[in-house]
């Protein structure tokens, strides 16, 4: 298969973020298909361009046998006006570009959200090359917007929802990588048209070992530093632990509230905390290997409703850590896996207590939590499982296509 994947905001290894795409062409790849993925370069939390274009439009480059066509776009910051520039620039220089390179025409095309331009420039795409169309929903614009407080009459949400509609209407196969999206999806598009195949983690990214003996007992998070992690809370529960001096709390990362919590710290003169800089993808696995408890926390909001399926949470899975779960989702993986610590986000007292708890465990018992957690995701989220899901799908599209 010659496959074809527009997702705005794809990144490789060596970028800090999830890595569905990558992940998903590498191992489709190795089982002899052709993969482009299409993206822009802006890093979308660090907000800083990631590639040297000079003065061209686009860039070419293959990785891991992976071909990428990167996109410039704008610069922005934060959620306004800048973000919707920057995304339809995306859209537009797409559909201008990609008919002039004379690639190979695809067999299949995927089209990814977040945002519903590039999903609508993958369909127009399918549109001129003859192929099937398969939308991919990884964030259920517009109602994720409405969800975060935006009036459901507002001019650019009733836009999204018309094109929402739309692309469901026009999709041969939607996948989802959220577990309950059919519940939304549901009120547009049949049972057989959709499919959720999760976000997962790289075995071979993520060793397991048992974490060396240090002074310090380290519980951390890595990863997007925005208003829905609300890690404000976890610096408060450093705070109430300051006395015991050899817990240490790390939050390594980038996002739009990173300030906030450094001036927090700094207020608080809190030595045991350390905020950081974000790092690549392959580096990850060291972090997660150097910290004893893993910490993961979203705010208590209808967003979740539908589940959710983050890359952070499988890559902890697989590291073998103990896993502090801290949110109201309507999916589990923690629960589900009978190991770790699942617990109501946004609570100070009970994150406390949590950490307490596992602080006065045994290496052996902790050991014991965290190889049930890796064993569970071997199971269930590895790669190369998702994968096979994914390649089976975008076979049977082609040939009911092509009949």
């Amino acid at each position: 298969m010659n496959i074809w994947i527009f997702n705005h905001h794809a990144l490789t290894p060596d970028m800090s973020g999830g890595t569905r795409h990558y992940d998903f062409a590498k191992e489709l790849t190795k089982r002899g298909h052709k993969v482009t993925i299409i993206a822009s370069s802006f890093h979308y939390s660090k907000y800083q361009e990631m590639k040297e274009y000079g003065d061209k439009e686009y860039l070419q480059e293959t990785i891991e046998g992976i071909d990428f066509i990167w996109i410039k776009t704008p610069a922005y910051f934060g959620n306004g006006i800048g973000r919707v520039i920057n995304m339809l620039f995306y859209t537009f220089k797409v559909l201008k570009i990609m008919p002039r390179l004379n690639l190979s025409n695809p067999d299949i095309i995927i089209g990814s959200s977040v945002h519903l331009f590039a999903v609508w420039a993958a369909y127009k795409l399918s549109c001129r090359y003859k192929t099937p169309f398969i939308m991919e929903v990884r964030d259920l614009w517009p109602q994720t917007l409405i969800d975060m407080g935006i009036s459901k009459w507002h001019p650019f949400i009733l836009l999204l929802g018309r094109l929402e509609r739309y692309l469901y209407k026009k999709a041969d196969k939607i996948i989802s990588n959220l577990p309950y999206s059919y519940d939304y999806i549901g009120q547009f598009v049949e049972r057989e048209k959709f499919i959720w195949i999760s976000n997962g983690v790289d075995l071979s990214n993520i060793k397991y070992t048992l974490k060396e003996q240090s002074e310090k007992f380290v519980i951390s998070y890595a990863g997007a530093i925005g208003v829905a992690n609300n890690l404000q809370t976890l610096l408060h529960a450093a705070k109430e632990l300051k006395n015991k001096e050899d817990i240490y709390f790390r939050i390594v990362g980038e996002g739009a509230e990173k300030e906030k919590l450094k001036t927090f710290v700094r207020e608080n003169n809190l030595q045991n905390v350390s905020i950081e800089n974000s790092v690549p993808k392959s580096e990850v696995s060291k972090i997660l290997q150097n910290s004893n408890v893993l910490y993961f926390n979203l705010k208590d909001s209808p967003v979740f409703n539908y589940g959710i399926s983050s890359n952070k949470l499988f890559d902890y899975m697989a590291s073998g850590r103990v896993v502090i779960f801290s949110t109201n989702a309507k999916n589990n993986p923690i629960k589900d896996a009978n190991a770790g610590y699942s617990i109501a986000p946004d609570d100070v007292e009970q994150l406390e207590k949590t950490i307490l708890e596992i602080y006065n465990l045994t290496d052996e018992e902790r050991i014991k939590i965290g190889e049930k957690i890796r064993a569970y995701a071997e199971e269930n989220y590895s790669i190369e499982i998702l994968t096979h899901k994914l390649e089976k799908l975008l076979k049977e599209e082609i040939k009911k296509f092509n009949a």
